[in-house]
């Protein structure tokens, strides 16, 4: 399962941290596979009876200890409460062949079973990420119903990792669902031009899950690896799949292998964070950096030219140097110019400040940002913060360093803005 636990632990805070292990890798399975039985238009059904199944083991297992099997635990339970409410609702499927009365409930189990087999839950996963980018909802709804549904994103991370208010996500997901209802969508993955078509939102929704979760918005730690080893593990489901497979996969996949080699240098014993100049590069894991730059290569870069291309390169420009001091900020600077004509949206101008801080200096950086404001965003007022501190403006640097404290959720980058305001001297 990925997560240690002694079984037979009523241990509230072990149960709370292997029922969130579970959720974040289990729900897209369970939703996919549960959705493949009874359709679409059961989503909200699908969706309650997952929480209501994680809910279960939450409280249960407070009392009677974590099962020897918790995934397994968790599939029966939500199995047995799909076939309850399959019965209670007299759903009707065409994966099952009408019988007498009384063998219905056998009937619905074989045929669950039969779906929650491994080998069969990564097409089932797959056809929900297609079916969820259906072209009949706009690519914004499409990007969030994937998140909600698939990963298990609250409305709030979906708004946060889309820059947007709740109730903006909320509408999203109610056009979508309502879509499916009216139009009876199937759990089927389009075929030829339209299952490429496609393909680009899966990848978006995937890139924002692994940045969620490289950058947890509301947490006390500083990411949520789960959610990053999820995003990894959809995006190989995408990248060998014989028929979806890309050269835009490969290059998410190796874009989001290069920076999870980085994690364990990112923060210290104390859980602080580490910043990339200071980060102990021995620490970096040398096969994931090895497995990332094989990915790169075979997603054929010297032909193709997307924005994960562009992105993994920057990536690898940083990993194979042996220090900061030796990074080659004029090629990234490139790349990012690259990026910028390809997406050219504030948050990549952000991004490519810091580059353009290193090669023109400070002035340069604080140019580039005020030209292209982000105004509600912590990350651009901690970037603004360092550059104007670097440019000896130290009033203005305080200044946006308690902007960012005051828009940031995530305790650990509160705590490093905080420290860096301490030490300003005005």
């Amino acid at each position: 399962m990925g997560l240690s636990i002694e079984p037979g632990t009523t241990d509230h805070k072990q149960i709370n941290a292997v029922v969130e292990h579970l959720f974040r890798h289990e729900y897209g399975k369970l939703v996919s596979t549960l959705v493949r039985a009874v359709g679409i238009s059961k989503l909200d059904d699908v969706e309650d009876i997952v929480q209501e199944s994680l809910l279960a083991a939450m409280t249960g297992w407070s009392f009677r200890g974590v099962p020897e099997n918790p995934t397994g635990w968790l599939v029966q339970v939500a199995k047995n409460k799909m076939v309850d409410l399959m019965r209670r609702r007299s759903f009707t499927s065409k994966l099952f062949v009408p019988l007498v009365d009384g063998l219905h409930d056998a009937a619905y189990a074989f045929e669950i079973d039969k779906l929650v087999m491994p080998w069969e839950i990564g097409d089932s996963q797959l056809r929900m990420m297609f079916v969820c980018c259906h072209p009949g909802i706009p690519i914004e709804s499409q990007i969030a119903l994937t998140l909600k549904t698939l990963c298990g994103f609250s409305v709030r991370e979906i708004a946060n990792a889309f820059l947007t208010q709740d109730a903006t996500i909320e509408k999203r997901l109610g056009r979508a669902r309502k879509y499916f209802r009216d139009h009876n969508v199937e759990l089927e993955a389009p075929a030829g031009r339209a299952l490429k078509k496609r393909s680009g939102a899966v990848l978006s929704s995937l890139y924002l899950l692994f940045n969620e979760g490289y950058k947890q918005t509301e947490s006390e730690g500083l990411f949520d690896r789960d959610l990053c080893l999820e995003a990894i593990r959809l995006a190989r489901i995408m990248a060998e799949h014989a028929e979806v497979q890309s050269p835009d996969a490969l290059a998410l996949l190796a874009l989001m292998t290069l920076v999870a080699a980085r994690f364990e240098a990112r923060t210290n014993d104390r859980g602080d964070i580490v910043l990339l100049s200071e980060q102990d590069r021995a620490l970096w894991n040398r096969e994931l950096i090895d497995q990332g730059m094989d990915l790169f290569a075979r997603s054929e870069p010297d032909v193709h030219t997307s924005t994960y291309h562009l992105e993994a390169a920057i990536q690898s420009l940083h990993v194979m140097v042996p220090s900061f001091d030796r990074t080659d900020w004029p090629a990234i600077l490139g790349l990012y110019k690259r990026l910028y004509k390809l997406k050219p949206s504030p948050i990549v101008a952000m991004h490519m400040s810091v580059s353009i801080g290193q090669v023109h200096g400070p002035d340069a950086a604080i140019q580039l940002l005020t030209s292209m404001p982000l105004p509600n965003y912590y990350l651009y007022h901690a970037l603004l913060g360092d550059a104007y501190l670097k440019a000896h403006r130290p009033a203005e640097a305080a200044a946006s360093f308690r902007r960012a404290i005051k828009l940031t959720t995530n305790a650990r980058e509160k705590a490093l803005l905080e420290a860096r305001l301490a030490a300003i001297s005005v």
